[in-house]
């Protein structure tokens, strides 16, 4: 069946970490919103592309203008299935928005499956919702997910894992273990 899947999206959010997850959930039949805080839909936010080249920590690019298809001051937490919260820059600054960490807490308060990849833990700590919890994120966020009570997963940047409704990832490089490990949260079943 079909879900209705919320994705909190922020400017700057990575492009690949919001893009893909986006049309995947599309293209097997889900009803995705993405939206963003101040924006409206037929709104565009920018991306950023993060890539790992051999320095410290990523590189970051100019990614693509991201449409969003909903309006933020409109939606329902209690209306959709599932949530999914890209990285990139974008969750620096939803943490400080009450609104979204009510959101977000929503989903956890009701069991509701949650997908977070990268720096989606910087929104996952700011709306206190890690306690006792394993999480996995780009190495750079160990701290706040430590400092917000959770146990960070320390696993290859291609690899995520589950734990009760969260899903959690590094980075993008794990978007097949990530989605694959989400749509099995919701229920999806692909045949061949």
């Amino acid at each position: 069946m079909a879900k209705k899947i919320l994705m909190i999206c922020g400017d700057f959010c990575e492009d690949y970490e919001t893009m893909v997850p986006f049309q995947a959930l599309l293209a097997v039949g889900h009803s995705v919103h993405a939206v963003c805080p101040g924006k409206k839909a037929g709104d565009s936010i920018a991306t950023a592309i993060h890539d790992f080249e051999g320095d410290q920590t990523y590189t970051e690019k100019r990614g693509h203008n991201f449409t969003l298809n909903a309006s933020f001051d409109d939606i329902r937490a209690e209306n959709y299935d599932a949530l999914v919260i890209p990285g990139g820059r974008g969750p620096e600054y939803l943490r400080l928005n009450p609104a979204v960490l009510q959101a977000v807490r929503h989903f956890f308060e009701t069991g509701k499956p949650v997908a977070a990849v990268c720096h989606g833990a910087q929104l996952l700590a700011g709306a206190r919702v890690l306690k006792g919890r394993t999480c996995a994120a780009y190495p750079a966020c160990q701290p706040e997910v430590e400092l917000a009570g959770g146990v960070y997963a320390d696993i290859p940047v291609d690899q995520a894992i589950t734990e009760g409704n969260l899903v959690s990832a590094p980075a993008w490089p794990a978007h097949p273990a990530w989605l694959a490990q989400f749509l099995a949260l919701l229920g999806t079943r692909i045949t061949h």
